[in-house]
């Protein structure tokens, strides 16, 4: 396959795509890439990949550099999609999940590497909101018992349950109003009930103290 039909190739995939050729310098950019990552293409072509993205790993290593790792090692052998957090437009950090495919020109010889990226900023703030709970949980259990402390709480309504074991799960309340297509007004009553009964304050706290109780 030519240059030309790799490009056009990537311009009709739904998934942000772009190519890099061996130096690192953009070459293509598809137009999912520009709604994805805020950048027109005649602002990226010829520019480089590690500077426009300052990618960051989950550890929060830096993974986008001169003489990027990933193109070398791509270049090697094939390598497994990873998720990395990327600079916007806009300056705002998203997470994308990336896989690369090599393509060598079968005239030229020369390689590109194709990037395929997909958002998956939702899953991991999820991700994150689970781990702070489950945190949480284990700083709160791990607290010395008052004695004589009450852990008794009125007993939380079937949709009160529902809600903060869909938030312990790590969906965003907008998510919990999807899955039990409730309206926002009614969200915010259940969690107002339940921070009543089981005397918190909010709606991490709620989840917590729910965890720790066995309620959900």
């Amino acid at each position: 396959m030519l240059r030309s039909e790799v490009f056009a190739l990537l311009e009709g995939t739904g998934d942000a795509a772009f190519a890099v050729d061996e130096l690192g310098l953009i070459c293509s950019w598809n137009h999912a890439a520009e709604k994805l990552f805020g950048y027109a293409a005649t602002s990226v072509l010829q520019k480089s990949c590690a500077e426009l993205f300052q990618g960051r790993g989950p550890l929060g290593n830096v993974v986008c550099k001169e003489n990027c790792a990933v193109l070398q090692c791509s270049s090697r052998q094939s390598i497994d999609n990873y998720d990395l957090e990327v600079k916007s437009r806009n300056g705002q950090r998203l997470w994308v999940n990336v896989s690369i495919i090599v393509h060598e020109d079968p005239r030229t010889k020369h390689r590109l590497h194709l990037h395929l990226a997909r958002d998956i900023t939702a899953r991991k703030r999820r991700e994150e909101l689970t781990q702070k709970v489950l945190e949480a949980t284990e700083e709160l259990v791990s607290l010395p018992r008052v004695p004589g402390a009450s852990l008794k709480v009125s007993p939380l309504s079937e949709q009160e349950t529902r809600v903060l074991r869909l938030l312990s799960e790590g969906k965003s309340p907008e998510e919990v109003r999807r899955v039990l297509k409730i309206s926002p007004r009614t969200l915010r009553n259940h969690l107002h009930h339940a921070n009543q009964k089981l005397g918190t304050g909010s709606r991490l706290e709620a989840v917590i103290h729910a965890v720790k109780r066995g309620l959900i």
